[in-house]
């Protein structure tokens, strides 16, 4: 055991020799390792540069993928190389760590270089190991390590092969840049800027390809890829796969793939492969645009002071009248990208066209037309066109639109524009004749209808007057206004009233026509057909009622000898027995009489109706004495009893006589009903007849006075229009005659000749109803105008008109008008003295008459108050006729 105070040995140093050695081979250690660790970053780095590269080749490589090549590449610089340089650098770095590292190859020498470091730190008393011993064993130490090659101990090295593959990697790049630079730099911009959104280089290079495309629904559609200029490769084929489906296939032409694909219902994505470029796009189905609703807003002209239309045009045609302005609006099922018009297409110029040519006719011009085209305004879903005219021709108008996914409408829509002239209005009396006679204080009744394409302005009556015999007065002439359009109607109906009296009209032959007026401007009335009036006097009406009765008793009479031959008929009937009568034969000839009975009823009933009228109408004229109305009411009854009660019973018998459920004595006592029921009818029938010539022979008596009363009047007529051109007249010659004094000498030569053919039927006519009457008032005028020679003197009067004798003309027209009323007031007071007579016993009235004469009386005063009404009523409507329309309204500014 040592001292204490013994002092410790110094230490001693590894020899110089193997000092060295230990630091050439970790130098050379370091050196091999370093290289390695900065080999195998760079090939990381190419390696995960050139897979990106080669993947961009093949596929679109994702952002993340690329973003995962780079890390493992850089990995090699972070990760590996750190680690490689720690371990073989950092953890070698001292002699014990480098003699340890010896010592997995050469594990004697290796342990004792240790020890020799080891020994080289230790300190221990100069008792315990002598310095000189531990030199000692360090320099066996070194000296057995010199005679070894320490290289031998390093760990294989591998930096010449990382230098190889580096050298390749670095050879690739190279080549990848040289020979495709553009794509190289895409690849590196990709590479380390993996999550930009650098777009992958492709050899194959598209030009503005489509990422979304919507499509029409269910309908096949093409998709074309163009290539770009600067493309490097320009294959011959591409490719597209829709979703799952097969592919199709295209040719390149002219720089352009077209593919055709089917209709889809879903959407999808089609993948296309052109060379190394691949393109997704997605495709959308969508159903095309369509119009839910078409309108147009019409603004028709300002003259027709109609406001602004919308009108809807779901049949796809519009009538507008010219001059009007349109515009079309349409609304879709979404809204629109563009939408245009036109060109329009004039349908005239279609047509002529198409029509075969006439050979010798001349082509008619067709009309000016300019074509009309531009876009609709956009607004959400409606789209309309600018405002346009309608001209004189119909055109239409072919519209196209385009969605904001591109899609198209429907093609060949178009609207069709009809363009209408504003016609002429249109104007009827309703209600009326074509002819009527009347007497003044009567009052005409009935409607004016008046239409218009597009409104009245204007709607009345007009009339005119023109004397049938020479007159001194002026004709009637006037107009009523019935409507004055306030507000535009294309149909109006307003009742009217013509009352000649009411109106100042004196006995004449009257024109009256309804008339209407339309906007249009510079257009005049449009007329109805005229409706021919005659205003007559008294006498000439009581002529016309004795022509119309004469008309009823020669119908009754017929129907008299009808009743007769099927009383006849029913006779023989009845002489059958009852089981005869059942046979099919006579039931025959039983339903033969009943419906010869009900056609008898149906003439019968026809011809009362007719004869009240002609009651009512002889009850106004005044002039009729009441002992004929007397006689004609009892006709009338007597005919409106066979009608409603008589005749109608023998119809029924007959009809009950045919029954199948009858016995034969019930068909034989229906038959003998008839048969008494007949008998009553024929009976009653001459009794009617009795009467209705009883009344006419009165009604004759009393149309000798009208008769020559109007004869009288149209003398003095004569007269009254030569005195009035006098002036013109007398002492002139035919040729320097006034047309118009002219016209009215014809006229009154005219009217004389007819007023002496009318006398000599008036005295041949006196002559006959002397003869059957031998009433002695008769014979008496006879006579006289016999004696007169009247025939002669108006012929005499009708040779100075001809020869322009005015004044002669004159006075023999007033002598014979004088003579001719003398006349008539002769016979109307032989016919006043016997109005008395027929009735009772002397001069005392029966009650009979007297009820009827009260009858008369209430069914005049009837008239009166009836006829007053309606005069009222025609002035009312004549008064407002010169009154202005209220709230007219304002025609719209141009």
């Amino acid at each position: 055991m040592s001292e204490p105070n013994t002092p410790l040995s110094p230490t001693v140093a590894i020899p110089e020799s193997l000092h060295r050695q230990l630091v050439d081979f970790r130098r050379h250690l370091w050196r091999v390792k370093f290289f390695e660790a900065v080999a195998a970053g760079f090939v990381g780095l190419l390696v995960s540069f050139l897979l990106v590269y080669g993947l961009d080749r093949i596929w679109v490589t994702p952002g993340l993928v690329r973003l995962g090549i780079l890390l493992a590449g850089t990995s090699m610089f972070a990760v590996f190389a750190p680690f490689w340089l720690h371990r073989w650098v950092w953890r070698h770095r001292r002699e014990a760590q480098i003699a340890r590292l010896i010592a997995r190859r050469f594990p004697g020498l290796g342990d004792r270089l240790l020890g020799v470091i080891e020994l080289q730190d230790q300190h221990e008393g100069a008792d315990s190991l002598s310095p000189r011993l531990r030199g000692a064993a360090m320099e066996a130490v070194a000296a057995e390590a010199g005679r070894r090659k320490l290289d031998d101990a390093l760990p294989p090295p591998r930096h010449q092969r990382w230098a190889l593959v580096l050298l390749v990697l670095a050879g690739g790049a190279a080549a990848v840049l040289t020979l495709t630079p553009r794509a190289g730099l895409n690849a590196i911009k990709r590479w380390l800027m993996p999550l930009s959104n650098t777009e992958r280089y492709t050899f194959t290079r598209l030009e503005n390809p489509l990422a979304y495309l919507a499509v029409p629904y269910g309908e096949a559609f093409e998709v074309s890829l163009r290539l770009s200029t600067d493309s490097e490769r320009r294959p011959d084929r591409a490719t597209g796969h829709y979703g799952l489906q097969p592919g199709v296939s295209a040719q390149l032409e002219d720089d352009l793939y077209h593919f055709s694909f089917p209709g889809q219902q879903d959407s999808g994505t089609v993948v296309f492969r052109v060379g190394d470029a691949l393109h997704e796009l997605r495709v959308e189905p969508k159903q095309r645009p369509s119009v839910e609703a078409v309108a147009a807003i019409v603004t028709p002209p300002a003259y027709l002071n109609i406001p602004q239309q919308t009108i809807d045009l779901s049949n796809g045609v519009l009538s507008a009248v010219e001059g009007s302005r349109v515009s079309i609006k349409l609304t879709t099922n979404r809204a629109l990208a563009a939408a245009t018009f036109g060109p329009t297409r004039p349908l005239l110029a279609a047509g002529a066209d198409e029509a075969p040519a006439t050979p010798g006719a001349a082509a008619a011009a067709p009309p000016p037309y300019t074509p009309l085209a531009g876009p609709l305004t956009q607004q959400d879903r409606d789209s309309v066109t600018p405002d346009f005219e309608v001209g004189k021709v119909p055109f239409e108008i072919p519209f196209a639109w385009v969605d904001n996914y591109g899609l198209a409408g429907e093609t060949g829509f178009r609207l069709r524009i009809d363009a209408l002239g504003d016609a002429a209005p249109a104007c009827y009396l309703q209600g009326i004749e074509r002819q009527k006679v009347m007497l003044p204080e009567e009052t005409l009744d009935f409607e004016v209808l008046a239409e218009d394409d597009f409104g009245i302005k204007l709607a009345g009556l007009e009339w005119s007057g023109e004397f049938t015999k020479p007159s001194g007065d002026a004709p009637a002439k006037g107009e009523m206004n019935l409507v004055e359009g306030a507000l535009p109607q294309q149909r109006m109906t307003r009742p009217a009233s013509f009352s000649p009296k009411a109106f100042g009209i004196a006995p004449q032959k009257i024109t009256l026509r309804g008339f209407a007026e339309d906007y249009f401007p510079g257009r005049g009335r449009v007329f109805s057909e005229p409706v021919t009036i005659y205003v007559l006097t008294r006498d000439e009406h009581a002529q016309l009622l004795k022509s119309q009765f004469d008309r009823t008793i020669t119908e009754l009479e017929d129907l008299a000898r009808r009743e007769g031959n099927q009383l006849d008929e029913t006779k023989r009937l009845d002489d059958l027995k009852g089981e005869e009568l059942q046979n099919e034969e006579n039931r025959k000839r039983l339903a033969a009489q009943e419906q010869a009975e009900a056609e008898n009823t149906r003439r019968m009933e026809d011809l009362t109706k007719r004869t009240e009228q002609l009651m009512k109408d002889a009850a106004r004229n005044g002039d009729i004495d009441k002992e004929t109305l007397r006689k004609i009411a009892e006709s009338l009854k007597s005919m409106q009893e066979l009608s409603t009660e008589d005749m109608p019973k023998v119809q029924g018998k007959m009809a009950e006589a045919q029954e199948q459920s009858s016995t034969p004595e019930k068909t034989d006592k229906d038959v003998e009903q008839a048969k008494d029921a007949q008998e009553k009818v024929v009976e009653k029938m001459k009794e009617s007849i009795d009467k209705a010539n009883d009344a006419n022979r009165r009604m004759e008596a009393g149309t000798f006075v009208n008769r020559l009363k109007k004869a009288a009047s149209e003398e003095e007529a004569v007269a009254s229009s030569l005195i009035e051109g006098f002036a013109g007249l007398l002492g002139a010659k035919a040729s320097a005659i006034d047309p118009k004094d002219a016209r009215r000498l014809k006229e009154a030569k005219r009217q004389q000749t007819d007023t002496a053919s009318d006398v000599r039927w008036i005295q041949e006519d006196l002559g006959h109803y002397f003869a059957r009457t031998e009433k002695a008032t008769f014979k008496q005028i006879f006579d006289e105008m016999r004696d007169s020679k009247i025939d002669i003197g108006l012929d005499d009067v009708r040779n100075r008109l001809r020869d322009n004798h005015a004044y002669l003309a004159t006075e023999g027209a007033k002598q014979w008008s004088a003579k001719l009323t003398e006349w008539a007031k002769k016979l109307e007071g032989e016919m006043k003295k016997n109005q008395g007579g027929g009735g009772g016993d002397g001069d005392q009235a029966s009650p009979e008459d007297e009820d009827f004469e009260f009858m008369l009386r209430v069914m005049k005063m009837i008239q009166q108050q009836q006829d007053l009404r309606a005069r009222t009523r025609a002035l009312e409507q004549f008064r407002r006729s010169f009154q202005p329309a209220p709230n007219p309204i304002p025609a719209p500014s141009p």
